[in-house]
């Protein structure tokens, strides 16, 4: 293995984040891990230097007080605290704020002269590592890929291609809710340009048939994700031998569905919506990455600029933006308000600026006028958003011209919508998407 690592042990924090890239600033390698974690789980783990237990409000769970088990001391690697006084280790300190430079400051000698970590934390390291580590678990076997097309599995098909060749598979399945000309594009990038061993699913019906009358977000992404996981599973049993499963998960994926000292925000189709019987084995080579990292590992792999600063898509796709119970009336406006959004970002530069932008369309109606008589009819709502890490987000300013001619063209072009918002909350109180 080429990098060293620390691992940050979650007590409760909620600067964990924080903590991990203030350690990769260093220079140094850090994954984050649940506060229970054996030592026979930690040594196992590769290069590790130390451990950063990590406190916080949160170190109360059903009325019982949590801590590291008691054998972490005694694993052979230093230890250090912070926010938690019953440590039984030499290096306490106050709880980290929110302050990165102040965080990095505060375990930088800890870091690198108690552990004598080195700074060999780097994308050509990472990937590296990452492709030995996926030797290592999947041997000479095949893994199945669900490719979105997004960055993140479109990072995780190029380390996978890059570590086990034709052993992968990739599947591409159309649920009905991708963005307009989404799926044709996947197929054209992956099968005709990267040469990959790429299966094209259609099961538009089927998903739209499964999700009808749903209205309550975490059940449809419990749907979709239950529903994915048994087309890879027939997909699987068609070319047999297939024991693994790829997914594109990152770390706010982790967080936003929940963790032993955080509850859930949203549940991820590929984290809190998999089906308790898979039976597949994940291999997930970038799950402690942050969206950041995840467009630097793909240049690093070589994957064009334009796909890996594609406009981030939720696994479920449309499916969330499309509130309630998904018609697909509704579902062909988000659609089309959707393509009109991003073409008219696409000419005025928005889509280099704008981390990630889209449409709404809500499940009730509002009363206008078209063609001077009454209408009810859909709103569409308009969300653009910038952020680093998916951990936070801020609203983009668009200028007025540029708000009022995608309003003029989506209220012309999409004859169900009546009515045009922009959504001007921060995450938080908001989340990024809408469920």
């Amino acid at each position: 293995m080429k990098q060293d690592m620390i691992v940050i042990l979650d007590l409760g924090s909620h600067e964990n984040t924080v903590v991990a890239r203030a350690v990769r600033a260093l220079g140094v390698y850090s994954e984050i891990y649940p506060h229970d974690i054996t030592a026979q789980e930690l040594k196992a783990l590769p290069n590790v230097k130390g451990i950063i237990i990590n406190g916080g409000p949160n170190n109360v769970i059903d009325g019982v007080e949590i801590d590291v088990l008691p054998e972490i001391y005694e694993a052979g690697f230093p230890v250090m605290a912070a926010g938690h006084d019953k440590a039984k280790c030499e290096v306490k300190l106050p709880a980290f704020g929110s302050d990165a430079e102040a965080v990095k400051a505060a375990v930088e000698s800890f870091v690198l002269d108690t552990c004598k970590a080195e700074k060999n934390w780097n994308m050509t390291n990472f990937v590296n590592d990452q492709v030995e580590l996926i030797r290592k678990q999947v041997g000479d076997r095949k893994v199945l890929l669900a490719l979105s097309g997004g960055v993140d599995s479109s990072v995780v098909a190029a380390l996978l291609l890059k570590a086990i060749g034709e052993n992968l598979v990739c599947v591409h399945v159309n649920h009905g809710l991708m963005r307009k000309g989404e799926s044709e594009n996947v197929v054209e990038v992956f099968r005709n340009q990267l040469c990959a061993n790429l299966v094209y699913v259609d099961a538009t019906d089927r998903f739209l048939d499964k999700l009808a009358g749903v209205a309550d977000p975490e059940e449809k992404r419990k749907i979709i994700g239950g529903e994915f996981i048994r087309v890879f599973e027939e997909e699987a049993r068609k070319l047999d031998g297939i024991d693994f499963l790829g997914q594109g998960t990152i770390y706010p994926d982790i967080v936003e569905s929940g963790t032993k000292t955080a509850k859930m925000v949203k549940s991820h189709h590929n984290v809190g919506g998999l089906p308790e019987d898979m039976k597949f084995e994940l291999v997930e080579p970038i799950k402690q990455l942050f969206k950041d990292e995840v467009r630097a590992c793909g240049l690093e792999l070589g994957l064009p600029y334009e796909m890996v600063y594609r406009q981030p898509f939720p696994g479920p796709g449309l499916g969330v933006r499309c509130l309630g119970a998904i018609t697909r009336d509704r579902l062909e406006a988000l659609r089309e308000s959707d393509a009109i959004l991003r073409e008219e970002f696409a000419k005025c530069g928005l889509d280099k600026k704008v981390w990630q932008y889209f449409t709404v369309v809500p499940d009730f109606k509002s009363v206008g006028v078209r063609n001077n008589a009454r209408s009810y009819d859909w709103p569409v709502i308009i969300r653009a958003v910038n952020t680093i890490d998916a951990m936070t987000a801020s609203i983009e300013q668009i200028d007025w011209p540029i708000l009022m001619k995608i309003t003029d063209r989506i209220l012309a072009e999409v004859p169900t919508v009546n009515r045009v918002c922009y959504d001007m909350s921060p995450k938080p109180s908001a989340t990024i998407e809408w469920e």
